[in-house]
């Protein structure tokens, strides 16, 4: 299964990215898809996620009202839309892809597949 993410890069704080995994059909459409980041000399964490059931999304408490995860279905394609960017978010963010469920996991490990990371840097 591969996971391809894109979209990073440096912004000013304030400003906006768009990242975008892409994956093949099969798993776009047999998963639920999660965005998860890493900072340096810091864990992993949740960011947010969205399942195939009923497309109900789950955000981490510091994106909430800044993020927004969406799909396109035509294109096998999961969306995080980040604005509002700060410093704090500066990371490589990393797609995943794990087995469907009613509510999206925000565990890590619940995911089993894993795109390559982009880098997000916010300037301040």
């Amino acid at each position: 299964v591969q996971l391809q993410a894109s979209g990073g890069g440096l912004v000013q704080a304030g400003g906006s990215l768009r990242l975008a995994c892409a994956t093949s059909a099969d798993t776009f459409s047999s998963s639920n898809m999660g965005w998860f980041r890493q900072a340096p000399g810091k864990e992993r964490e949740f960011v947010a996620a969205m399942s195939w059931y009923y497309e109900n999304p789950a955000y981490a408490d510091f994106v909430k009202g800044r993020f927004t995860i969406s799909r396109d279905d035509a294109k096998n394609t999961v969306y995080l839309q980040m604005n509002s960017l700060k410093p704090d978010d500066t990371a490589a963010y990393y797609c995943a892809a794990g087995p469907r469920r009613l509510i999206p996991s925000k565990s890590g490990e619940e995911y089993d597949n894993w795109g390559q990371g982009t880098q997000v840097t916010v300037s301040s």
